[in-house]
């Protein structure tokens, strides 16, 4: 059963990143790296690994992620971290950024140790960031980074791409990009606020409009009497 409330928000490194389609042909997943929220909060329960490929890195993904052959020779390979993986992401909304590249590296790993998988789309809810920028913003350039700086999410230390940190720069975009609902719904809080301090106001000036009648001295006099006779008479 999904779960509404948690999405999780992800990013993978791989051995190539050429452009053929499909384009994890020939190549294998090296890094993936997800962040946790639940109700629009970060939880801090993240996943990150590092992954043995079994293949050589190109030279051209090197210059992108930084990640050698020497550095993965004693990471575990694929199937040693795809059943924590596999229900790290079961019954969530997965957000990724060019979904399409991530999610065919993905379903490979997967097919390569079950020839009967399907697609990762039937354990979890795919959400490509990519192309709600492009209905955001046709026409504009919608890379991780031009969308940071458009959105002014701070991404200078972002030298190499990094599958965890790039989760987290798309985590607090998603964030920001879905943020008009909550806003309507903040708005709305605010108009309820304020429709409750006119009521308040309103109150208070019929509350200032009431005319205070004071006693006249013969009114004092006669309730002196009163109160004088009721003590003689039961006292």
């Amino acid at each position: 059963m999904k779960n509404n409330n948690r999405t999780i928000v992800l990013d993978t490194e791989t051995t190539g990143i050429n452009n053929i389609n499909p384009p994890h042909l020939n190549h294998r997943i090296i890094e993936i790296g997800a962040v946790e929220i639940i109700n629009r909060r970060f939880t801090g329960n993240n996943f990150h690994e590092y992954i043995k490929p079994n293949r050589l890195i190109e030279e051209n993904a090197i210059k992108v992620h930084g990640i050698t052959n020497d550095f993965l020779s004693d990471k575990p390979c694929f199937k040693e971290i795809s059943k924590k993986f596999f229900y790290y992401i079961k019954n969530s909304d997965v957000v990724i950024h060019n979904a399409s590249f991530d999610v065919g590296f993905i379903n490979q790993e997967f097919s390569m140790l079950n020839k009967n998988f399907q697609n990762i789309s039937k354990i979890c809810c795919i959400i490509d960031t990519l192309k709600m920028a492009r209905e955001l913003f046709p026409g504009k350039k919608n890379t991780l980074d031009a969308l940071c700086t458009r959105y002014k999410i701070k991404h200078s230390h972002r030298i190499l791409h990094g599958a965890l940190l790039d989760a987290f720069l798309l985590a607090k975009l998603y964030l920001l990009m879905t943020s008009g609902q909550e806003s309507i719904l903040f708005q709305n809080n605010i108009q309820n606020i304020t429709n409750n301090q006119h009521q308040k106001q309103s109150i208070i000036k019929k509350d200032r409009s009431l005319k205070i009648l004071k006693a006249n001295k013969i009114e004092l006099q006669l309730h002196e009497n009163y109160l004088r006779h009721i003590k003689k008479n039961l006292f």
